[in-house]
């Protein structure tokens, strides 16, 4: 018999505090531990941060998303075996490679990723089907059709770009593909997924950049655009942005707050992305100094500045590791500077690290990462260590001062972390 309706919205109620109350309490806890780690080892190097709570800095609750459904606007889907043996299988990878049981499962049983996206994702699968070419799973097997990235924005803009080993296919045979590809999502059944940019990458590695294998646009715009905080941006294939936009938001004005930027402070944003964080503040401050590696993300860094009638910005491509030390050895500028940085999972090459803490002008640095446990533990240690002449880490060591976890993430066990550091 069917239970009661009191029964069922009480479970309904359940499943909706597990899934907007659990987790975040989940996460604050696993931040917790990240940050009892850190005060952990920061005592072994000698460094007296013990405050209440046993943690080396205040940590807030975690800022929940205004988003927790289908907030991503960047799916990556891979080519594998599926559960019924199909090697045509588009989605997300389940096991491991050292377990030899990886099969590819459809996503749409994801609450994170949007409907739009997954709607892509089956049309290519449709496409690779009827397509004789092999999928490439194994790059020494042979095989051409790899992964597919779905990028999507608040304007209903939606970029796929798709992934393809060339093996030894000639140039008629490649072009060949490529328009095979854009005929089935112009005027095949991929239609319906309105593409605004189609684009093809020829890619021999795991990840290629633009500049070791171009991105092809086959069809549609080169760029897609999203607005944050009431700034317009331009996307790129290949540029960072955040995958949560309302987060986002939410995380960039934390940041304004955070960097206590005055009209007379400069910003120097490491690891820039198209911007985005520098933009959000250049209002406020007097300067913005962004750093990025992608030289397509700088450059449409520099188209957003312009667009949005922002002046008083200038953009650097290359490593950080190169371009920040030069940039800061023969820093003379009297007004304050802030530093933000928001690297990769891999956190900042230690030249980076050593650069801001050798620059007697850095005072407030805010650190932003979606994996604090990793490799930016290792950061954060360098950054607050005693002075090391044989790592020539001379300048003054910085103090972790408030971390903030913010819920960019909702469906994972993930959070981005601000830790604030000073000196």
């Amino acid at each position: 018999c069917w239970p009661s309706q009191r029964w069922v919205m009480t479970v309904v109620w359940s499943c909706e505090c597990f899934w907007l109350r659990t987790p975040l309490q989940v996460k604050y806890e696993n931040q917790r531990k990240i940050l009892q780690t850190l005060t952990s080892h920061l005592e072994e190097l000698g460094i007296d941060v013990q405050k209440p709570g046993g943690l080396c800095c205040p940590l807030r609750p975690v800022v929940p998303s205004p988003v927790v459904n289908g907030y991503r606007n960047k799916s990556t889907f891979s080519v594998n075996q599926g559960p019924d043996g199909n090697p045509k299988t588009v989605g997300l990878y389940v096991g491991t490679g050292r377990g030899q049981n990886i099969v590819c499962v459809k996503a749409d049983h994801m609450e994170n990723i949007p409907a739009k996206h997954k709607h892509v994702a089956q049309c290519y699968e449709e496409f690779i089907r009827r397509s004789p070419l092999d999928p490439c799973i194994l790059f020494h097997k042979g095989g051409h059709w790899r992964e597919l990235v779905v990028r999507t924005t608040s304007h209903g803009h939606t970029m796929a770009i798709v992934t393809f080993h060339p093996q030894e296919l000639g140039q008629e045979a490649l072009a060949t593909q490529k328009a095979l590809l854009k005929e089935f999502f112009t005027c095949g059944p991929g239609a319906v997924c309105a593409l605004t940019s189609l684009y093809f990458q020829e890619s021999t590695m795991t990840r290629c950049s633009h500049e070791q294998s171009p991105f092809q646009l086959l069809h549609g715009e080169p760029h897609i655009f999203e607005e944050v905080l009431g700034l317009k941006f331009r996307i790129s294939p290949d540029a960072f942005f955040q995958v949560n936009t309302g987060g986002a938001e939410v995380l960039y004005q934390a940041v304004r707050e955070l960097s206590q930027a005055g009209g007379d402070t400069i910003l120097l944003d490491i690891c820039c992305g198209t911007g985005t964080i520098g933009l959000s503040l250049a209002h406020q401050v007097s300067k913005i100094i962004g750093i990025e590696a992608v030289e397509k993300a700088t450059e449409d860094a520099s188209w957003n500045a312009a667009f949005n009638g922002i002046s008083n910005c200038e953009f650097h491509t290359g490593k950080a590791e190169a371009v920040l030390p030069q940039l800061l050895s023969s820093w003379e500028d009297a007004r304050p500077l802030v530093a933000v940085v928001n690297p990769s999972r891999a956190g900042l090459h230690y030249r980076v690290v050593r650069a801001i803490r050798n620059c007697k002008s850095i005072r407030r640095l805010l650190y932003i990462s979606c994996k604090p446990e990793g490799e930016a533990m290792r950061n954060f240690l360098e950054l607050c260590c005693p002075p090391d002449p044989g790592k020539k880490l001379a300048g003054e060591p910085f103090v972790p001062t408030l971390a903030v976890p913010f819920d960019m993430f909702p469906h994972t066990v993930h959070c981005e972390l601000v830790l604030l550091f000073i000196r």
